[in-house]
C-alpha cells in the first residue's frame, strides 16, 4: 500500500498517510482541515550505512546550500 505525503493548506503542516483501495480523503492532524495537497516525496536509500537521495534539483540553477535555491527555493 502507497504511503503519501500532503501538506495543509490551512496551517501549513506536512503529513505522511497510507493510502488504501477505500480510503477517504486525508485530513491534516494539526487542524482536521481537509484542504490538503499532495506533496513529491523524497525517496532515500541506505549504502554502507549511509543515506543517498534519489531526488533530483528541480530547477537547473540548484547549487548545495543551506538557505536554499534562490530560484526556486529548494533547501538542499
Amino acid at each position: 500500500m502507497p504511503i503519501y505525503e500532503y501538506r495543509c493548506e490551512k496551517c501549513g503542516k506536512e503529513f505522511e498517510k497510507l493510502v488504501l483501495p477505500n480510503s477517504q480523503e486525508p485530513t491534516c492532524p494539526g487542524c482536521d482541515a481537509r484542504q490538503v495537497s499532495r506533496i513529491m516525496s523524497v525517496c532515500a536509500f541506505s549504502v554502507g550505512g549511509n543515506f543517498k537521495s534519489t531526488a533530483s534539483s528541480p530547477c537547473s540553477s540548484c547549487a548545495p546550500s543551506p538557505a536554499g535555491c534562490a530560484s526556486c527555493g529548494v533547501k538542499h
